[in-house]
């Protein structure tokens, strides 16, 4: 008698261990979903030159972030360019701090930590001229 209740209370220690198992795989899931950015997230770049204002077309813009962790760091790197009103649509952006940086023939290249905390979010950049080298 004994033996057959020492194997229906190991079942039943198990079978609690395998729910709470589920639970928190699925609390695990749950969580991860919730720190992916959502597909509605489209980070609009502008990008403008010079005096006068002009948009710049046809810059490559990087747009940079890092993940810190306790043994190895996540980076990803998404690369767009700036179509002719020199706006660039960066989709799935990730909110938190990224570093963009834009690379157009003719002007200064640009580099600049930002903390993206609209999902909609718009910024405004402005190139210079590149100094003259005699």
């Amino acid at each position: 008698m004994t033996r057959v209740l020492s194997k229906l209370l190991l079942c039943f220690f198990l079978a609690g261990l395998s729910f709470n198992l589920s639970l928190c795989v699925a609390q695990d899931k749950q969580e991860k979903k919730q720190d992916a950015p959502s597909p509605n997230n489209r980070l609009t770049i502008e990008v403008t030159a010079g005096d006068a204002n002009k948009p710049v077309e046809n810059a490559s813009v990087y747009v940079k972030t890092i993940e810190e962790h306790l043994l190895k760091d996540k980076k990803s790197e998404i690369n767009v360019k700036t179509n002719q009103e020199g706006v660039a649509h960066v989709p799935d952006a990730p909110l938190g701090k990224v570093l963009i940086q834009i690379v157009a023939e003719g002007w200064k290249p640009y580099g600049h930590w930002y903390e993206i905390t609209d999902p909609k979010q718009v910024i405004k950049i402005h190139l210079e001229t590149p100094p003259k080298w005699y």
